[in-house]
């Protein structure tokens, strides 16, 4: 009997040292599984749930992208999620308190991933950033996070961001050392861009568009650096010493194949964005053309008006004069008549 209890206790304080070391904290709400149905989702586009991962995040459609690499190699969207919020306008983030969520790239870590956030579950950004430390930004604690409250950080739902905390969850279990965060103010189409050309972030923008755009043709994230104060993307894979040094500070450093479809995309963009600045002056001077217009309509109504007022009052002014309702220069011209015919009676 005593060596049942001896044996009871020596469980329990063994239970207690495991559990003090165990990753089970809090409810354990960062290790619930994903769904069947991501799981299936994932198996459909060629991925699975320990596959590398990679967010976008677009500000002012308020969206979050979670992509996933297939088994070729390259990167597909695996989803988009609505943000519930985020605080501060569009533009970086630049000091500690101004509430703002940042915009850039983010190197996204095992240890920024955070199970016992006040916020449902969140990972830290890692902000400041190489970037933001070369510009002098300040600021801590900026995560993607849940409960859908904000102040500079990006809220989601908490059933969004416990799926999102899963598949990053999986992605380190895979053997990823990082997934890759790019958070951008708005698409970076020419369109968007040419409506905030007179934006003072504007050369900021461009600049976060290499990085946008070195994705949209290798389908695979690029690998981020700072030189000179200013992003520059290099491929994954290995290049050589040679190449590194000499694109050091090129916007792109990679294979050739991507490059060229790099240097052809921007091109292309250059066209589009200069026949956006042209539709949209047009379209600018179109409505101050259709103010103008509405507004000459409007005076020239109100014109009309006050002669048509003007009109009427006097008609009915000399109507009505007869009975006692003559207007006071019709009265002012009867008086002399009224006087002399007093005036023999004195």
């Amino acid at each position: 009997m005593l060596a049942r209890v001896f044996g009871l206790v020596g469980a329990m304080l063994l239970a207690v040292v495991l559990a003090s070391c165990s990753p089970l904290e809090g409810d354990g709400r960062h290790l619930v599984p994903l769904s069947g149905a991501a799981k299936a989702q994932l198996a459909a586009m060629g991925s699975s749930p320990q596959a590398a991962m990679m967010v976008r995040i677009f500000k002012e459609e308020s969206k979050l992208e979670v992509w996933k690499q297939t088994a070729s190699g390259s990167f597909r969207l695996f989803k988009t999620y609505d943000i519930c919020t985020w605080s501060g306008e569009l533009g970086p983030k630049f000091y500690e308190g101004d509430r703002q969520a940042p915009e850039g790239f983010y190197t996204i870590t095992p240890g920024l991933m955070n199970p016992n956030s006040n916020y449902y579950l969140a990972f830290n950004l890692g902000f400041p950033n190489k970037y933001d430390r070369a510009h002098g930004r300040t600021g801590s604690h900026l995560m993607v996070h849940g409960a859908c409250s904000s102040a500079g950080c990006y809220a989601m739902e908490d059933e969004q961001i416990a799926e999102i905390y899963a598949l990053a969850r999986e992605a380190f279990s895979g053997g990823n050392r990082s997934f890759e965060v790019q958070i951008f103010p708005f698409r970076m189409t020419a369109e968007n861009l040419a409506k905030h050309q007179s934006s003072p972030h504007i050369d900021f923008w461009n600049n976060l568009k290499q990085g946008h755009d070195f994705f949209e043709v290798a389908q695979v994230p690029p690998n981020w650096d700072v030189c000179d104060g200013r992003y520059v993307f290099r491929q994954p894979s290995a290049v050589s010493a040679a190449a590194s040094m000499a694109g050091q500070c090129q916007p792109v450093t990679a294979d050739q194949s991507i490059v060229s479809a790099y240097m052809a995309k921007q091109t292309a963009d250059a066209a589009a964005l200069q026949s956006a600045i042209v539709r949209a002056a047009d379209a600018e001077a179109a409505a101050v053309q259709a103010e103008e217009r509405r507004v000459a309509a409007q005076a020239e109504m109100e014109a009309r008006g006050e002669a048509l007022n003007s009109a009427v009052n006097g008609f009915f002014g000399t109507l009505l004069s007869p009975f006692g309702g003559a207007q006071p220069q019709a009265q002012a011209m009867s008086e002399p008549v009224a006087a002399e015919m007093v005036a023999p009676q004195s």
